[in-house]
């Protein structure tokens, strides 16, 4: 893992993609295989509640996310900047706010306190982590971010894993989850443990500190995106039955999985996106489209076999309803994909159609459509082609810089957000 601070050289960068990818095939892998093992170890009120809880931390997570990303943007422009003030403030929050929303998750989820405590604690693991991964980002340490980016999965799902596998029940299961990801903190601070220089400017003064202005712009994104694309596994676990909702987790996994695959495509285009390669914009959606096509496709297909690889045998019959999730699923991935192009285009409000999305399928699934499991994954489904025609139409004709910093040239790989484990599934 020998790196320097001046960043991997022009024959570097493909193994160093092609590491981070890896990393996120990894983190994606465990992702799925998380919820899997899940549905065959625990009754289905108890996976009800396990992927209740991997999509409430994936969601209040996304304050690491935005903190990964200011963090890498202002280290490459400040190499040595101070981090830690930002970080205890974006976890004070992150965690406080999961904390005070206990309530609503006790009543609205029927979740013990136990559990909501959890979600709390795993929440603030989650985001002390994002520390390390944007500081190895920012200083273009790519090799070690997929290292760092490797152990943040194993922390993470690998102890829940390990747990179901020796039989546990849902509250030791994500006790052992928690313990795990604050276990792998002090790996996380080795990895990204100071390089020596590159260059001769070993003494450059440190930058100016990183503002919580900067991480607020970058998270609200990456929450608007996890928020409307997790919004449908909320309404299933309030509104409908446990055995139903179990089943609807069942479904949601094709929907993560026909979501997340095509994103490392995504990720590797986006310096190409920053610097106003619109050719390259093109072909990546295209690329993503075709994607889900295939994907939406092998569902049709081998539904039944789907559900039953994801779910076990007791949710085979379900397979007529694989290529509806799987839909849902490729569809936002093209909404992911139209964000970054607009995020890296400057865009002044690149996430507003998600909120508005999130809005209303929360009326549709409510108020209008009938509660059932069908009636929520049509409202998904139709909500999702929605916001991927209104984004796709919105794209601007030409695209810009990725942040308005113009002291730097472009093309840097360093102003550009790579794969986060707060921004996979969960």
């Amino acid at each position: 893992m020998t790196e320097t601070t001046a960043g991997p050289g022009t024959g570097r960068m493909g193994a160093a993609g092609a590491a981070v990818a890896g990393a996120a095939m990894v983190t994606n892998g465990l992702a799925y295989l998380l919820p899997m093992l899940g549905a065959r170890h625990l009754a289905v009120e108890e996976l009800s509640v396990l992927a209740t809880v991997l999509a409430l931390v994936a969601i209040a997570g996304v304050a690491g996310v935005g903190l990964q990303m200011a963090i890498a943007v202002h280290r490459a422009r400040h190499p040595g900047a101070p981090t830690s003030r930002v970080t205890l403030v974006t976890t004070a929050v992150a965690g406080g706010a999961v904390v005070v929303a206990a309530p609503l998750m006790m009543t609205a989820l029927r979740l013990s306190l136990t559990v909501a405590a959890l979600v709390a604690a795993t929440t603030v693991a989650v985001v002390l982590a994002a520390r390390w991964l944007g500081e190895l980002q920012g200083e273009q340490r790519f090799l070690r971010l997929a290292w760092a980016m490797g152990v943040v999965a194993v922390g993470r799902y690998g102890g829940m894993i390990v747990a179901l596998v020796l039989g546990a029940g849902v509250v030791h299961t994500l006790v052992a989850g928690m313990v795990t990801s604050y276990l792998v903190l002090p790996v996380l601070a080795w990895i990204a443990r100071p390089a020596r220089r590159a260059t001769s400017d070993g003494d450059r003064p440190v930058g100016t500190a990183l503002r919580i202005r900067q991480v607020t712009s970058a998270g609200t994104a990456a929450l608007a995106m996890l928020a409307v694309s997790y919004a449908d596994l909320i309404f299933a676990r309030q509104l409908l039955s446990p055995a139903d909702s179990g089943a609807y987790a069942v479904g949601t996994v094709l929907t993560k999985g026909a979501l997340w695959a095509p994103q490392v495509i995504v990720v590797l285009a986006l310096p190409r996106l920053a610097v106003g390669d619109n050719r390259v914009r093109t072909v990546v959606l295209a690329i993503v489209a075709g994607c889900g096509a295939v994907l939406v496709a092998a569902s049709a297909l081998a539904g039944g076999f789907a559900f039953r690889l994801v779910g076990g045998e007791d949710y085979a019959s379900l397979g007529e309803y694989a290529p509806f999730f799987a839909a849902t699923g490729a569809l936002y991935a093209l909404v992911f994909a139209a964000v970054n192009a607009k995020i890296a285009a400057g865009a002044r409000w690149p996430s507003a159609p998600l909120w508005v999305a999130a809005g209303v399928l929360a009326i549709l699934t409510m108020a209008v459509a009938p509660r059932t499991f069908q009636g929520i994954m049509w409202c998904a489904l139709a909500t999702a082609a929605a916001t991927a025609l209104v984004m796709v139409l919105s794209l601007p004709s030409t695209t810009g810089r990725a942040t308005g910093d113009q002291s730097r040239p472009p093309g840097r790989a360093d102003d550009l957000p790579q794969p986060s484990p707060a921004t996979q599934p969960g």
